[in-house]
């Protein structure tokens, strides 16, 4: 029987406050969805200031980052390739940066999930959360 790393509801709770901190630290308005290992949702908060639509893409960019164990900039940089097809893939959605698995001993133990600023300030958003993890 294998045994693999899991998040605890405490490791959620860093993740949550880092990346909300970051956010706030830099003036950024967004919504942060971190999930489980399945894409399941365990935390979201839209940040006062956070556009509506923030609040579907954030965990859709988590779910995509969790289920395909990579950076959801992965899926859109495959659609911006032109491989359109791809976007018939079924469950995925959110195929855009700013969705980053979360690793633990060479296992994914989940995913965060950022929206409402630039890409790569969703990115920074999403992984100064799972630096506080300090994996």
């Amino acid at each position: 029987m294998k045994t693999k790393p899991q998040m605890t509801s405490s490791d959620v709770e860093r993740i949550a406050a880092a990346a909300r901190a970051e956010a706030q630290a830099n003036g950024w308005a967004v919504s942060v969805a971190i999930v489980d290992e399945g894409g399941h949702l365990l935390w979201f908060q839209r940040l006062d200031g956070a556009s509506p639509i923030s609040a579907r893409l954030a965990p859709a960019k988590a779910h995509a980052a969790a289920m395909g164990r990579r950076e959801s900039k992965v899926y859109e940089d495959i659609v911006n390739q032109g491989r359109m097809s791809f976007l018939s893939a079924p469950a995925l959605e959110g195929l855009l940066e700013g969705g980053v698995p979360i690793m633990a001993a060479g296992e994914c133990v989940g995913a965060i999930g950022v929206s409402g600023v630039k890409s790569a300030e969703d990115v920074q958003v999403a992984r100064a959360g799972i630096a506080a993890l300090g994996l």
